[in-house]
Order: C-alpha cells, then sequence, then structure tokens
C-alpha cells in the first residue's frame, strides 16, 4: 500500500520492575513496508516475510536478520464480527524479531480474538506484545487514534517528484531476483521447484551452485 520513512526511536528492555532504555540505535532510517489487508493467515505471513527477507537480501539494501534488528514485522490482526463480512478491531503486535515469533504471535492472536467474538464479547482496541517464553500476546497499552500521534505537515520537506526515467534506470540496474532466478534454475538445470527453492533463498548459494 504505502513504503515510508521513519527513524529508529530506540529499544526498551522490560525487566521485571524496571525498564532499560537503549538508544544506540536511535536516528537509523527506518524503511516501513505497509501491505494491503489481504493477507488471510499466520502461514501467508510468514511465506511473505520470508520472500521480503530473501529480496532485501538480492537487493543488497539489508541483512534481513530479524534476530540482529535489521528487520522487524509488526502485524496488525482484524476478524470480522460473528456474523459480519465486515472486519472490526484492529490489534497491532508490536516488534517481533523472528520469523518463527511472527507466525506463532499471529496464530495466538487470531485465535484469541476467534474466541472472544465467539463468546459475544467485543475485541478492545490495544497494542500488543509478545511473550516469546509464554509463547502467549500481552496488553502494553490502549491502541492511540490518529489524533493521538499529532501529525502535521513538515515544512521543510517540499514534494518530491521521481521521473519515470529514473525508475527506468534504476529499474535496468537491478539484479536478477529470486523468483526470476528461481524459473531460470528450473528450466536451465532441470530442477525440481524443492531444490531451486534451498539454492535460491541464499544469493551467495545461488552463484556458487550456478
Amino acid at each position: 500500500r504505502r513504503a515510508h520513512l521513519e527513524e529508529d526511536a530506540g529499544k526498551l528492555f522490560h525487566r521485571e520492575d524496571r525498564s532499560l532504555v537503549d538508544l544506540n540505535r536511535a536516528g537509523v532510517p527506518l524503511l516501513e513496508i505497509v501491505t494491503e489487508r489481504d493477507i488471510q493467515s499466520a502461514d501467508e505471513a510468514f511465506a511473505f516475510l520470508t520472500q521480503l527477507r530473501t529480496l532485501v537480501r538480492y537487493l543488497g539494501i539489508s541483512t534481513g536478520d530479524m534476530e540482529k534488528g535489521a528487520m522487524r514485522c509488526e502485524p496488525n490482526i482484524s476478524l470480522p464480527p460473528v456474523g459480519s463480512a465486515t472486519l472490526g478491531t484492529r490489534i497491532e503486535i508490536k516488534n517481533l524479531n523472528s520469523l518463527r515469533a511472527v507466525r506463532a504471535g499471529l496464530a495466538y492472536e487470531i485465535e484469541r480474538q476467534e474466541n472472544v467474538l465467539a463468546a459475544g464479547g467485543k475485541v478492545q482496541p490495544m497494542t500488543m506484545g509478545w511473550d516469546e517464553k509464554r509463547s502467549v500476546t500481552f496488553c502494553q497499552r490502549s491502541k492511540e487514534t490518529a489524533a493521538d500521534y499529532r501529525y502535521f505537515p513538515e515544512p521543510d520537506l517540499p514534494p518530491l517528484i521521481i521521473a519515470q526515467e529514473w525508475v527506468e534506470t534504476v529499474r535496468s540496474q537491478l539484479p536478477e531476483l529470486p523468483e526470476l532466478k528461481k524459473t531460470r534454475f528450473m528450466a536451465s538445470y532441470g530442477l525440481s521447484t524443492y531444490d531451486a527453492d534451498v539454492l535460491v533463498a541464499d544469493k551467495k548459494v545461488a552463484d556458487f551452485y550456478e
């Protein structure tokens, strides 16, 4: 849906009755990618992020190492109330730092919301965290509205107009991306889908194989 730049605000470590602040990454630029609401399950989210991580590695723009903070996922989950086709309250899980945590956290939160709705309850708007040890989501804070963020136009940033010619120049300089490489490996070397997937998942391995 869109991509926008943010800055890393630092990190909090919660330890029993106190919180520690880590500002080592504060100010580092972050690219946030927002998808449309078309991911239907924890497994789909896992597959999407796996592909995205492979893509940024092929482009050389990030290591994609979630455990080291080079990539994060903050999924939003919204289920339709019983008897309705319209999605209900949206819940966000903050700062998931592994593909496994994304799949487990989504699966748990989907089931939690299903149980609330099945019992006739209402899902309350809030921001959730993920407890890796207990494998449960927990409330971090009530969800802010857009007004709470106090958005305002940045007066020092004029509109950025990007010429289509420049876009095409950049496109022509892109390396062979994973899906194209996979298709070519299968066609050129007679590889199965599984073997091609394994080789293409790591660009260095794919280059070595070739």
